[in-house]
């Protein structure tokens, strides 16, 4: 080996004096690259200088957050507000130890300006640590640290003045004794000033409509806000026409940069550089990529259960945490809504996101739902937790293809059904079921037995929201089928066989229907036992049924022993036992008993509101059954207010458009009537048409009796001319429709105004 050859360093005298003796240049600052643009976050900049205000000793502030949530830019005003005051302000790109060193040794040349040629970079970095070590009253922003330990020589020896950290690390800033303050995003109108900013800079005519949709749909990420924008403005189009494209070209819409733009911060890129800091934790992006299918709102962390050893989970949770990709609560996880929406776009260039990958994430996440899903959908003990899982059935649904649908989510479409079907969302239950019935289609043989149970349930959603014409002849398909395939003794056959039966029931078949259901419990008796709960439920359906027939001399003793059966079997606060003690009450009060009917209702209701509470379907039905007893016994303030309180829970919870919402406010504007009330009478009677216009047509019986009702409501409010042309335009379609021998048909056949 030859002789080290040692190059001598010639400096000025003054450059090597002692660094205490060295005078910073006056406003010495480089902060003017990052002066981004400043939307709102006039709180979080406050927060920020309360925590760096402090006399003696350097004072550390990390701001952590999200990749592209704007810590940066955050940093860089406050040290333009500083800049004045604090002296150097200075600004080092701290991703590396290599870069800290960098910004330090041309903070050094900076002080001095002799210095930068002669010094090597470390002893130049060395001089600026003493520099700052010996001085007061200045401001240092580490911009973009990965690793604490780069920056942690810095932070070890300075011990006055003023560090800003910014990382999307979240963890270990406390061994500095740094303030931690976390940076979310912007609130919607932030968003949209910030948006429309950039959009229309120097194009007043710019056509910015859908600009908040487009914020919303972006979370409100100040970066993702600033890439559409800048694309917006270079590209002339509006934010409608970018959410098309995000849509159709999701890949490449995340990882589009505008010209101008730093190509290397978009936020698909981003991201990537984060996730390369996990490539020691696998498990981490699988979790990630598998949390993307879900909604925005809280993730309960027990849906991770299972797959993999939990200190495997924990540390995976725990480093997305760290990095800002995740939030944990708790028993909770969350994930910003685009941090989801890139992690589940396939991308070939971006090694994270492997279509195969994305595939199976999905999977997994489909999976992990159906193994969550609570064993009984009825049982309102695990409504909490079909809850808190429904927003996350929602979003994977949303976002995976049809096509990509498996007979596992068909299991969790059918089920998710049922649960939305027992919480009087039927309407919502519907497209569940349709989309089952696909996958079914695809996956199943034409004869496999469970093929019919979406079909059959969609059936039940078709008659619970009022849709008798489609409800019916699948019912009795159905029925058809199951006889075939599975025998006329199969439990599945015969509860085809029960809701058919109440399907005519609604449609007004009463024969049909008596004679349905009397077979079905015939059938039930002797497959299954008396007081099997299938037998239960059809015993009080035929009872059911003779009610509606008013046959009250069968229709009481019936209900009478379902009671009791009930009681004895599951419960006197069993959800259908109270259910079949209001069928008893409303045979009591059809057989002109209302006194009896009030006593039991009245009990009804307060076991519901103290089992189930006051917002619950069985405390809006409790009520509303209970006003129409009281309207009935002659109490008719009472009947008003709970009446009105049940049309306002019902529009609230099932929706204006809920066959039971309607039936309500006909039995309002009924009451008001009988109080003298004409005008909220007539207002409610045109809701109750316009309502059943919209849901059954203009030709359905519940329709042209409303229309009937309008008629006799203008006739007590004493506008007979009204209440006569309205007589007349009802009578053909009476005729035609319900019949010349129906009541309605012949009253307004009859009056003559």
């Amino acid at each position: 080996m030859g002789d080290q050859i040692i190059t001598q360093v010639n400096l000025p005298e003054q450059a090597l004096r002692p660094v205490d003796q060295v005078t910073a240049p006056p406003s010495l600052a480089n902060v003017s690259g990052h002066s981004h643009v400043f939307v709102g976050r006039e709180n979080e900049l406050a927060d920020l200088e309360a925590s760096l205000t402090t006399t003696g000793g350097v004072v550390v502030a990390a701001v952590h957050g999200l990749g592209g949530v704007g810590k940066s830019t955050l940093a860089a005003r406050y040290a333009a507000t500083e800049a004045g005051r604090l002296n150097p302000v200075w600004w080092i790109t701290a991703d590396t130890a290599q870069s800290v060193q960098a910004g330090l040794a041309d903070l050094a040349v900076g002080l001095q300006s002799e210095l930068a040629v002669g010094l090597p970079l470390e002893m130049l970095a060395q001089r600026a640590t003493r520099w700052l070590a010996a001085h007061e009253r200045w401001l240092v922003v580490l911009d973009n640290v990965t690793d604490p330990a780069d920056v942690a020589p810095l932070l070890n020896q300075t011990l006055t003045g003023r560090i800003v950290v910014t990382t999307r690390l979240a963890e270990g800033w406390h061994r500095y004794g740094a303030r931690v303050l976390r940076l979310d995003v912007l609130t919607e109108s932030q968003a949209v000033d910030l948006l429309t900013g950039i959009a229309a800079q120097g194009q007043p005519d710019a056509d910015l409509d859908g600009a908040a949709a487009l914020v919303r749909e972006l979370g409100f990420l100040p970066l993702a806000v600033e890439q559409a924008a800048a694309y917006l403005h270079q590209n002339q189009i509006s934010p409608c026409a970018y959410l098309d494209l995000l849509a159709q070209y999701p890949a490449a819409m995340y990882d589009e940069a505008a010209r101008g733009s730093d190509a290397k911060r978009t936020i698909a890129r981003i991201w990537r550089l984060t996730l390369n800091q996990l490539t020691d934790l696998p498990l981490a992006g699988v979790i990630l990529q598998t949390l993307a299918w879900y909604g925005p709102e809280e993730i309960p962390r027990s849906l991770l259960n299972g797959i993999f050893k939990p200190p495997q989970i924990q540390s995976a949770l725990g480093a997305l945490a760290a990095y800002n990709m995740i939030a944990l609560d708790g028993e909770a996880i969350t994930i910003h809504r685009l941090v989801q929406a890139v992690a589940r776009t396939p991308d070939p260039s971006d090694p994270y996101r492997h279509a195969d990958d994305i595939n199976n994430a999905r999977e997994l996440a489909t999976s992990l739902l159906v193994a969550a899903l609570p064993d009984d959908y009825q049982d309102p003990a695990k409504w909490p937790a079909w809850r808190s899982l429904l927003p996350h059935i929602n979003a994977l649904l949303a976002n995976a293809s049809p096509d990509t649908d498996s007979a596992e989510t068909g299991h969790l479409l059918n089920q998710a059904g049922l649960f939305l079907g027992s919480q009087g969302r039927s309407d919502d239950a519907i497209a569940f079921f349709e989309r089952a019935i696909a996958v079914d289609k695809r996956v199943r043989d034409d004869d496999d037995p469970e093929i019919f149970t979406p079909q059959h349930n969609l059936a039940v959603a078709y008659s619970d929201v009022g849709d008798l014409e489609k409800a019916i002849p699948l019912l009795e398909r159905i029925l058809v089928d199951r006889k075939r395939i599975l025998g006329v003794d199969h439990i599945d056959t015969m509860t085809t066989q029960n809701n058919l039966g109440s399907a005519y029931q609604e449609a007004g078949d009463l024969l049909r229907a008596v004679r349905l259901l009397k077979q079905t419990l015939t059938d039930r008796e002797r497959v299954l036992d008396s007081d099997h709960p299938h037998t239960l439920s059809s015993r009080n359906n035929l009872a059911n049924a003779y009610l509606a027939a008013e046959n009250f001399a069968r229709a009481i003793p019936l209900f009478e022993r379902a009671v009791a059966d009930h009681e004895r079997v599951l419960g006197s606060r069993h959800p259908y036992t109270l259910a079949v003690r209001s069928n008893l009450a409303g045979a009591y009060q059809g057989a002109g008993d209302p006194d009896r009917a009030v006593a039991i209702l009245e009990q009804i209701f307060a076991d519901s509101e103290e089992i189930f509470g006051d917002e619950s379907l069985e405390t809006l039905r409790a009520r509303n059954n209970l006003a129409g007893a009281c309207l009935e016994a002659g109490g008719l303030e009472r009947a008003i207010k709970l009446f009105e309180r049940t049309v306002a829970d019902s529009d609230r919870i099932r929706g204006k458009g809920h066959p039971n919402t309607i039936a309500s406010k006909h039995s309002l504007a009924r009451a008001y009537r009988d109080a003298g009330k004409f005008r909220q009478s007539i207002a409610m009677l045109e809701q109750v048409i316009s309502g059943w216009k919209d849901l059954v047509g203009a030709d359905d019986p519940r329709t042209i009796t409303a229309r009937h009702n309008l008629a006799h409501a203008y006739q007590f409010a004493g506008d007979f001319r009204w209440a006569a042309q309205l007589h007349r335009e009802i009578l053909p379609d009476c005729r035609r429709v319900l019949g010349p021998d129906n009541l309605v048909t012949m009253c307004a056949a009859t009056w003559r105004g």
